[in-house]
């Protein structure tokens, strides 16, 4: 089955990583063949070249440049026609507005794959819904939810993310990142791995550190660069945050990272108490395979991956509730330990790459057979 994703790729995050890994692990399973067409050439155009996928070039598609989105639908025209592809997939209410109506002209299924809950409200979502797929793709429950109430009459199908586990030399990987990072080797690291937007979390998060700060060596690692002009707002507000709380010399700031799983093999705790419902949480899955306890809010696809064998969800944006569930990891190593110990295998149950790429191909399967019988 040839199967023809198409994104914008312009920036990078958890629906870049989700197809990177497809691309890289295309050999688990052969029988689904992904081809990738981007508007925009970056990070993700070049590692998925890298990992050898077919990579196609749209160019570069704006909404307010009518000519640019015309022009991109016409270069996708002419690559379904010749591609012999068996069904597409828009990522997202962007790509289904501008590209939907392409796969549906040339009468091939278009399933799109949701990474966030969508209802219906937001412009972009009516126009793209005006594009109706055969199938909606989702991230997790909690994305299916509201994805049904938009699309009652599309059947949707939840594919948890495939996540690989990267293990890395814990011993030697632990001492030197530390020492990169001016920490000492016996400090207890809390790490939050997110990008630089509000409702992740970030200044609970300090917010938190601070209600414990006469705790003596822990340290915060808080990594994610910054891609548009808000996150760069977003990122010194933090760092002020940081100084008015009296914490700054003990939260390490980072920019964008290639070396996250060394990182986080490098930590003793995951924490992202997220102020808004997270989707799904490839950030929390990863940390899971690292062997750390994770911490994090009650609230969206994060109740889908945390339970109480391997972390802790933290009742709401309260920063006293946040700041116990850390003193009560900083204080009990034991308790650190035996919640680390059980995530890797959550990690696998979750999002194993083999399995869950497995499910895409026999839930995409489905779609193909049905319009072949139609």
């Amino acid at each position: 089955m040839r199967v023809l994703h198409v994104h914008s790729g312009n920036l990078y995050g958890g629906v870049e990583a989700i197809l990177v890994t497809l691309a890289r692990y295309q050999d688990l399973y052969p029988q689904m063949e992904s081809h990738f067409a981007l508007c925009f050439e970056g990070r993700l155009s070049e590692e998925l070249l890298v990992a050898g996928a077919p990579v196609y070039r749209l160019g570069k598609t704006r909404l307010r440049q009518l000519r640019s989105v015309m022009r991109g639908r016409r270069i996708l025209k002419d690559l379904v026609a010749r591609g012999s592809f068996d069904l597409g997939i828009c990522h997202s209410g962007w790509s289904q507005a501008i590209f939907g109506p392409v796969f549906r002209a040339a009468a091939l299924p278009l399933v799109v794959w949701f990474h966030n809950p969508t209802n219906g409200r937001n412009w972009l979502d009516r126009w793209g819904a005006l594009t109706e797929p055969e199938l909606a793709l989702c991230n997790s429950e909690f994305t299916a939810k509201a994805v049904s109430n938009q699309y009652p009459h599309v059947r949707a199908e939840v594919v948890y993310c495939p996540v690989a586990n990267q293990p890395t030399s814990s011993a030697e990987n632990r001492r030197v990142k530390r020492a990169d990072l001016q920490t000492p080797e016996d400090a207890t690291v809390i790490i939050q791995v997110s990008r630089m937007e509000a409702w992740k979390g970030q200044s609970l998060h300090l917010e938190a550190l601070s209600q414990i700060k006469e705790l003596p060596d822990w340290i915060c690692w808080q990594v994610g660069g910054t891609q548009r002009p808000q996150e760069v707002q977003y990122r010194e507000h933090l760092e002020q945050l940081s100084r008015r709380l009296g914490i700054a010399e003990r939260v390490r700031f980072l920019d964008q990272r290639s070396d996250v799983q060394s990182l986080l093999r490098a930590a003793d705790i995951y924490c992202q108490p997220n102020a808004g419902a997270e989707p799904f949480g490839i950030a929390f899955v990863e940390a899971l395979y690292a062997g750390l306890p994770v911490v994090t809010t009650a609230i969206g696809g994060a109740r889908e991956i945390v339970d109480d064998s391997c972390g802790v969800l933290a009742p709401g944006a309260d920063p006293v509730a946040l700041a116990s569930s850390l003193r009560r990891l900083i204080q009990d190593p034991g308790l650190r330990h035996r919640l680390g110990d059980a995530g890797p295998e959550r990690a696998r149950k979750l999002c194993d790459p083999q399995t869950q790429m497995k499910r895409l191909n026999e839930v995409l399967a489905s779609v193909k057979y049905r319009e072949a019988k139609a």
